[in-house]
């Protein structure tokens, strides 16, 4: 063979050794996002949690947050989600059934708190449920209890503690908790029953209500489907939010860890 010849097959086999590498390099750095499903009530604490898991892992997380429910819903019927994060474990149930997500990788990461909340210059911060039906009090938020955890749970507190009937002409009513939030803050309600962890970050006032009132708002993580990124992405992510660093996070916007007691909480 001569040597141009050979010179120009050598050429070629760099040539394509070069292409290869690239594809090789395109195909180890080009990851796909995890998309989670997110209760609202979790809009603070994952936020956190997405960039720790971003600089843990190197891998981008989309969070899609809104009332557990309707998320459920886009997830049955097929949303492109890894995981969900739901912020009652019925509704977690409900997508395995559903048979959208994956039964062996749930998993209950916390559990909730309701609290009374009130602007600093609002006309009445009650202290008690029973302080709801006070007349300077004219309207009241809580999520929608037809699809929100955290709206299920502040309706039953209301019916236990004997004063949904006088103050269920105050109702009204959010989207999810985090819009029930915004109402208070925003003047449109006097007082609203949102999730511990948004008023945690919240300037205002928090009441704590208590659980004996309602049951237990036990959240849980579970695998999807039908993401892009993939199941096995799904359940990195629960282990994330169950690891050291991402309980320290969950803490930090006043949830309770699995076998914590209210106590260690809230005062």
């Amino acid at each position: 063979m001569s040597g141009r010849s050979s010179t120009r097959i050598e050429a070629k086999l760099a040539l394509i050794a070069l292409v290869l590498a690239g594809c090789h390099k395109a195909a180890t750095t080009s990851t796909e996002p995890l998309k989670v499903a997110a209760a609202a009530d979790l809009s603070f604490a994952f936020k956190d949690v997405g960039e720790a898991y971003e600089k843990a892992t190197g891998q981008k997380v989309v969070f899609s947050f809104g009332a557990t429910g309707l998320l459920e819903k886009q997830i049955a019927e097929g949303g492109p989600f890894d995981a969900f994060a739901a912020a009652n474990v019925s509704f977690a149930d409900d997508a395995v059934k559903a048979g959208a997500c994956l039964p062996d990788s749930k998993a209950i990461y916390a559990t909730g708190h309701l609290v009374m909340f009130t602007t600093k210059d609002a006309a009445a911060h009650p202290k008690t449920v029973a302080d709801l039906a006070d007349a300077r009090i004219s309207k009241i938020a809580i999520a929608n209890p037809d699809h929100a955890p955290y709206g299920m749970a502040a309706k039953k507190a209301l019916q236990t503690a004997g004063v949904w009937d006088k103050v269920q002409p105050k109702i009204v009513y959010g989207e999810n908790v985090q819009q029930t939030l915004q109402f208070a803050q925003s003047g449109n309600a006097d007082v609203a029953i949102v999730a511990l962890s948004l008023a945690t970050v919240t300037p205002g006032n928090a009441t704590p209500i208590p659980t004996e009132l309602h049951d237990p708002i036990d959240q849980a993580l579970v695998a999807c489907k039908n993401g892009k990124a993939g199941s096995d992405a799904g359940r990195k992510f629960i282990a994330f939010v169950q690891s050291p660093d991402g309980h320290a996070i969950m803490k930090k916007f006043g949830f309770l860890l699995p076998g914590e007691t209210i106590a260690a909480k809230v005062p």
